[in-house]
């Protein structure tokens, strides 16, 4: 009897872990980051950023989108916006969302080639994103000053070219890059005056037991003068459940750095 009643505890435990991980991978928060740079121009004032990687098989709540429109100026996808098995469809809602946000861009994960690559990309096209493949766009403050997006093709299938971005990024200006990969950063150095790097792709380790992940959890830390912030990622791979690794999107805060000021808030 006792062997049975152990049984049974054993199952029901295991049926709640796989329910409460199930909830856990479905669920939606936005994390608020502000970051601080003294060589951040304060023509710019204040440059808000929406973030939000690796959404694979997931619909972008609603809620989501409420939360955050309205307060970025553009939005960042750091890659995996798709993977295999999903339909243009979808896809093509969730952009549609996003977009409601404000303009988009879009930086090629390793999932999103596993279909039709040039599908994703017409779609993308076709929906007024800007694909950021090896490439950089430039914004200007009314005093000239100047911000520069970049962005490069996924590291894991060796399509990134850092050097390319940063040519086509000029010389001058406040750099933020975005890399599905953030093992990007072994290629950056401090000549590159790469300020930012936004990426994802690790989930946090999705599922981690008793705090430990094959890949470290999500979070914001320093790389020489790079600030990095990896996404734990909205939606997951390979199987719908997380633990230890809450999905996040991100709005990111960029402001000058006054003498005294922290680094970066949450």
């Amino acid at each position: 009897m006792a062997i049975y009643i152990a049984f049974i505890t054993i199952v029901l435990f295991a049926v709640s872990l796989l329910v409460y991980m199930y909830i856990e991978a479905h669920s939606n928060r936005i994390l608020f980051h502000q970051l601080f740079f003294p060589d951040f121009p304060e023509s710019f004032g204040e440059v808000n950023i929406f973030f939000i990687s690796d959404i694979h098989r997931r619909t972008v709540s609603d809620t989501i989108i409420s939360e955050a429109k309205g307060k970025a100026d553009f939005v960042v996808i750091g890659g995996d916006l798709t993977e295999t098995g999903v339909k243009l469809k979808l896809v093509e809602e969730n952009i549609d969302k996003l977009r409601l946000i404000g303009p988009v861009y879009f930086v090629w994960g390793n999932n999103d080639y596993d279909e039709d690559a040039h599908e994703l990309d017409a779609l993308l096209l076709n929906k007024g994103v800007k694909i950021l493949d090896n490439t950089a766009v430039r914004f200007e403050s009314e005093s000239g000053d100047i911000l520069v997006l970049i962005g490069v093709d996924d590291v894991a299938l060796y399509r990134d070219r850092l050097d390319l971005a940063l040519l086509d990024a000029g010389s001058q200006g406040f750099k933020i890059l975005a890399s599905h990969n953030p093992q990007i950063i072994k290629q950056v150095s401090p000549e590159h005056h790469i300020r930012l790097l936004l990426s994802g792709h690790t989930h946090g380790g999705q599922i981690r037991i008793f705090g430990f992940g094959p890949y470290e959890k999500g979070g914001i830390r320093q790389a020489g003068s790079t600030t990095v912030l990896v996404s734990n990622g909205y939606g997951t791979t390979a199987l719908p459940l997380r633990l230890g690794a809450k999905p996040e999107t991100h709005l990111i805060s960029i402001k000058h750095k006054s003498s005294g000021q922290d680094k970066w808030k949450e």
